[in-house]
């Protein structure tokens, strides 16, 4: 399965009924709830790379891509536009790409 599966999984589970599907419970639950669930699943990976449970590490990774999906998914922010910015930081250096980043 690759990401645009899973981008396109969420975006049809969005139209069932919440009763019958998590996906769709929880972007019924609003995005702040999406954002909220997709920091717990991230705080979860941290503490399995910490630990440094390989196995535990991979489940959790899987979670939090599922959640960033439907965080993107709930505020309208297609899968295309993150690949996008990801292609135009390409072949720039991490530490330049940052420091021209504009400031708060």
């Amino acid at each position: 399965m690759t990401l645009d599966d899973l981008a396109a999984t969420i975006a049809e589970r969005a139209k069932a009924d919440p009763d019958s599907s998590w996906t769709a419970r929880l972007l019924a639950s609003g995005p702040e709830k999406c954002a909220e669930k997709f920091g717990e699943e991230a705080i979860e990976a941290i503490i399995e790379a910490v630990k440094g449970d390989r196995d535990r590490l991979t489940a959790e990774a899987a979670d939090v891509l599922f959640h960033l999906l439907v965080m993107l998914h709930a505020r309208d922010v297609p899968l295309g536009d993150v690949m996008a910015e990801l292609t135009r930081r390409q072949g720039t250096s991490g530490l330049r790409e940052k420091a021209n980043r504009p400031g708060p």
